[in-house]
Parts: C-alpha cells; structure tokens; sequence
C-alpha cells in the first residue's frame, strides 16, 4: 500500500528546493530541511527494499536512478564539449557519477544539483552493510555518522569530503532505516519531544556560533543541519499520522503529490538550469530579491518550464521503474491498475512512497547575476 503522508513530505521538499533556489531565502532551509528529509524517505525505502529484496535491492533502484540522469547528459555534456569542456575518461562519471562528473563554466552552476546522485550512489552501495549492521547494533550505528560528522567538524579527523557528506546525510539516511523499522514510532513522547528539541537547540546553537556566508543557510553547515534535521526528522516521521485524508477529498492536490512523486527525479534533475538560464532577468527586468511580485513570476516560470520538460522526458522514470509510461501519472487508468496490484512496488529514487526514495543538488555554492545557487 501506498503512504499518502511520505508522499506528501516528498512532494513538499522538492517543491520546497525548488522555491529556495529561486529565492535564495535561507530561512526556507530551517523552515523545512528538505534534502535532509528526502534522504531520510530514502533511507527507508532502501531499508524496505533490502528486506524484500537483499543485496539485489542494489540494482533495482540503480536502475530506477541513471536513466533520467543520463537523458540529462545526452542534452548538456555535449553543449559542454562544444563550449570548452575538455574531452576525458572523467566524461564517463556522467554515466555513474560516483564522483563529481567534469563539466565548464556554466555546466558548473546548472547542473550543481548531481551532488544529490553522486551521495545518493555512495549510500546505496553502502546500504547492505550498514543494514547489517543496523539489524545488530541499531543504536551504535546511528550515532556512528554524527560521532564522524563532529570529530570533522572540531577538527579532530581532517576527513575528505566523502565522509563529510556521509555524516551530514548518512544519519538522516539511517534515520530512515529506523522508520522502516518502526523505531521511530515506538519511541514515547517523553523520549522523543526532549531528544528532538536537545538536537534542535544543540544544532540550532551550532549555527548561530558559525554563521556562514548567507547567515543562517543550514547549507552552509554542515554539524548544525545535521543536528537540526536530525530533530526535524524526529517529528515528522516519529509522530507521522495514521493518514491524510484530507488529501483524497481533493483530486487536484492528490494528482498533484502524484505527479511530484512520480516525475521528482526529473523535476530536481531540470529546474536547476532553468534557475541559471533565467538569473539574467535580474538585471533586464529589474526582478531582485526584494521584490516579491518578480520572486513569484520567477518561481512560477521555472515550475512551468520544469513541467513542459516533464511532459518530454518525465516517461523515462517509468521505463526505469518497469511502469507503463505515461505524459501525466495519476489517471484514472493507472489508478484502476493499482487497485488490481496493491502490492506493487514503490519507484525509487525519485518517487512513490512506503519504500520510495526521493532525489534531489552538488552542494556549489555560486553566485550568478547576484542569484546565489545553492543546491538544497
């Protein structure tokens, strides 16, 4: 069966990313710890695959995650070589990016957001033994990501970067296994409410004595997003209701989940270059961050080009996820089929709910035409 709650989460952090590109509003990133939250969702659905499945879960959900990529690819890797990326074997890392894939000047800003796709990779592959071992020694191995995180972040273990990511977002990935596994929800209130709001104020104190260069960007630190999604990540899936059936009295805002659960991978992978491609208006139209009608147009263009690409390529996600490819997901004809196969299984990646893993963009933060592109 569907969750209906997870797909809401999901669909509210990829419209809540692409919001904060546009904006820039960093208040957004405490507000909602969107990228946070996604690899939680994850987290659990990889945990759920691998019960299911076993080490093959590896698999399935690398194949239901490179397709939309590499559609991606098709269109910019070649507009890069032509415009001055210089042609290397680093090219293929656009085929299984388990590092950063090359890419020029401009490539660097619109296509920012595979950081997502390269950590996303990581966990995946590391998720059968970190399952393992979560079955043995559940609490050792959740606290395991944040002890790396902090020893990095005072200075005890000059870590490189790919440990640095595994501590920020591996804990919200495992997070997600204890979803999975009902841990979450079992926890009382009187345990859950004082350990969440100790994470919130030891995070939130860690970002208020280490303000980055935006302020209080959860983005740019890296100890105190952990901690402060960490807590937020607590509540809302430790306290998740029963159900939300308020959003099945509303077709347009359950086609609307629908749609941003099924097209999420291609909705996070595309909105970044239309972010980059319309920061000129900026300057021509005089739309500056302080003007809140030119902040709206913004958002509502790049959601429109974002959905006329959509309908393009959107179906790719469900050759990956073996569904049948549709323009829109959620007729009425898809909904009858699932009513025959109640057990079918969630898309990965960027997708569905009770086991269904979201994507979402590499951390570069830039400034383009005074727009800062960040990608969480």
């Amino acid at each position: 069966m569907r969750n209906r709650y997870l797909d809401v989460l999901r669909a509210l952090a990829i419209v809540r990313v692409v919001v904060y590109h546009v904006t820039g509003w960093a208040t957004l990133t405490l507000v909602f710890p969107a990228m946070s939250v996604m690899f939680a969702l994850a987290g659990s659905l990889m945990a759920a695959s691998l019960t299911r499945a076993g080490p093959a879960a590896v698999g399935r959900r690398l194949r239901r995650l490179l397709p939309s990529l590499w559609v991606l690819a098709v269109v910019f890797v070649p507009a890069m070589l032509f415009t001055g990326l210089s042609v290397s074997p680093r090219v293929l890392l656009w085929l299984f990016p388990i590092a950063d894939p090359p890419s020029n000047n401009w490539g660097a800003l619109a296509l920012s957001i595979i950081w997502y796709l390269r950590d996303y990779l990581w966990f995946v592959l590391a998720s059968p033994v970190a399952f393992w071992l979560f079955r043995r020694a559940p609490l050792l191995t959740l606290l395991a990501p944040y002890l790396l995180l902090v020893s990095i972040e005072v200075g005890i273990y000059p870590a490189p970067p790919v440990l640095r990511e595994f501590g920020l977002y591996f804990g919200a990935w495992l997070l997600g296994f204890a979803h999975h596994a009902g841990m979450l929800r079992r926890l009382s209130g009187r345990l859950l409410y004082p350990l969440a709001l100790a994470l919130a104020v030891g995070g939130g104190a860690w970002i208020v004595g280490h303000p980055g260069p935006r302020g209080y960007d959860l983005n740019d630190n890296p100890l105190g997003n952990a901690l402060w999604s960490a807590a937020f990540i607590l509540i809302v899936l430790g306290r998740a209701p029963a159900g939300v059936a308020w959003l099945s009295r509303s077709r347009l805002a359950d086609r609307a989940v629908t749609v941003l659960n099924r097209r999420a991978l291609t909705v996070y992978l595309w909105h970044m270059p239309f972010v980059v491609a319309l920061t000129p208006l900026v300057d021509v139209v005089g739309w500056s961050h302080q003007d809140p009608v030119g902040l709206a147009i913004r958002v509502l263009l790049v959601f429109a080009l974002v959905g006329l690409v959509t309908l393009a390529v959107g179906w790719v996600e469900d050759v990956a996820a073996r569904r049948r490819p549709e323009l829109i997901p959620g007729g009425p004809a898809e909904s009858a089929d699932a009513a025959v196969r109640p057990g079918a299984e969630a898309a990965d990646g960027a997708g569905a709910t009770a086991g269904r893993a979201v994507v979402p963009a590499q951390r570069t933060t830039g400034e383009a035409a005074s727009v800062e592109i960040n990608a969480r």
